[in-house]
């Protein structure tokens, strides 16, 4: 057994060798043998060399001889100086050296830097949907590698194109775990797109593992094909301010097209649907504005909502009607304010009246009372004459019996 496993080591060396040339990077497979050449040693014994290295398993270099040690079982020199691993870790990763010196003085001197993998199993989406949403964030499913070294990378494919998160259209949730024995890799990626509406209604979607060392081939799933559903819009409506659709001349009217929250739509507006249906001649625009109405603003209106995945929908029909004799319906508040004034007036008008029923009053009852003086001062005037009529008569008697 151990000469079957020393020329598999064999084979892979030269294998190594013949490959790699010149270049001291060595990549193992791991629990594979490997066998490091130690250029310029003895083919024959005694042999004067010695191997250094520097791993995961030493804390400094470690130095081997040709004589063996405790480390037999791990790595050991062969009788031709070479230097076997019978079974490659990832322990074993790191730096060997080999200095030898011929048997005419002549030193040489080698140096490895080695890495090791671990090919995982070929990866699997699980989880699948069954179908997408479009507008919607949609999970596709879940894509796992497991046993690999070192970790790698997962890719998501769609119609054989690579998918590059975003955040917006794509993401992507990743995990890696790292066995606590093995020091083996197991990685997740779980894809979420948003579909969009009008788009491809049967993609396809794979993943690919990718190794972390170069020169590895990728690894893909089968491919899942999902459906995409598109949404069924809701109706399109016309909504009208004033309610009602009633409005004086030279007020104010409001058209708005009420439709799916998306970007894309773009909306016309017809008039008189039910006649001719003539469109109205503006940009497209959710929202109709007449500032100061007009009588031939009257009539049925109705918007048309156009997405380049459906076809247009179109409205129910509204009808403006447009009154000229009446006034102009103000606002609440502005109704509140007239009829308050108009309360203000009646009471005014109330306290007006109230003022004049009382000069009225008063000036009867005054024209009464300079009646009833009048006699009296009559009386007093007759009296008067009386009196003087009296005195009179006395004082000509006075002056006749004078001197």
């Amino acid at each position: 057994m151990a000469a079957g496993a020393a020329a598999g080591a064999w084979v892979l060396v030269l294998s190594l060798w013949g490959a790699v040339g010149g270049d001291l990077n060595i990549t193992a497979r791991i629990g594979k043998p490997l066998v490091l050449n130690c250029r310029g040693a003895p083919k024959k014994p005694p042999q004067q060399l010695e191997w250094k290295l520097n791993t995961g398993r030493t804390e400094a270099w470690k130095v081997l001889s040709p004589q063996g040690g405790s480390w037999d079982s791990v790595a050991r020199v062969l009788p031709n100086g070479s230097l076997l691993l019978p079974a490659v870790g990832i322990q074993d990763e790191g730096t060997f050296r080999c200095r030898a010196t011929s048997r005419k003085g002549k030193e040489t001197r080698s140096a490895y830097q080695v890495r090791v993998y671990q090919t995982p199993g070929k990866p699997e989406i699980i989880n699948p949907a069954s179908e997408l949403m479009a507008g919607v964030p949609n999970k596709v499913g879940t894509c796992v590698s497991e046993g690999g070294y070192p970790a790698g990378t997962l890719n998501w494919h769609s119609d054989g194109k690579p998918l590059i998160p975003d955040g917006k259209g794509v993401s992507v949730e990743e995990e890696t775990r790292r066995h606590p024995k093995t020091g083996l890799f197991t990685l997740q990626s779980e894809l979420t797109v948003i579909p969009a509406q009008g788009g491809a209604p049967h993609p396809t979607f794979s993943c690919s593992f990718s190794p972390g060392l170069p020169r590895r081939r990728a690894l893909h799933t089968a491919p899942i094909q999902l459906t995409v559903w598109e949404p069924v819009p809701p109706e399109v409506q016309v909504m009208v301010q004033p309610e009602g659709g009633k409005v004086v001349l030279g007020g104010t009217l409001t058209l708005t097209c009420e439709t799916p929250a998306q970007s894309s739509l773009q909306i016309h507006w017809i008039k008189d649907v039910s006649d001719l249906g003539i469109p109205l001649h503006i940009p497209p625009t959710p929202v109709l504005l007449f500032h100061k109405v007009k009588l031939e603003d009257q009539g049925t209106y109705s918007c048309v909502a156009t997405h380049p995945s459906h076809e247009p929908q179109e409205s129910p029909a509204v009808h403006v009607i447009i009154e000229a004799d009446k006034p102009i319906a103000g606002s609440l508040e502005g109704q509140g304010l007239g009829t308050v004034a108009l309360a203000l007036g009646i009471l005014g008008g109330l306290g007006i009246a109230a003022l004049l029923i009382g000069a009225i009053m008063w000036r009867r009852q005054r024209h009464r009372r300079e009646e009833r003086k009048a006699p009296e001062n009559q009386e007093e005037e007759e009296e008067r004459a009386e009196l003087n009529q009296s005195v009179e008569p006395e004082a000509a008697e006075s002056s006749a019996a004078g001197p």
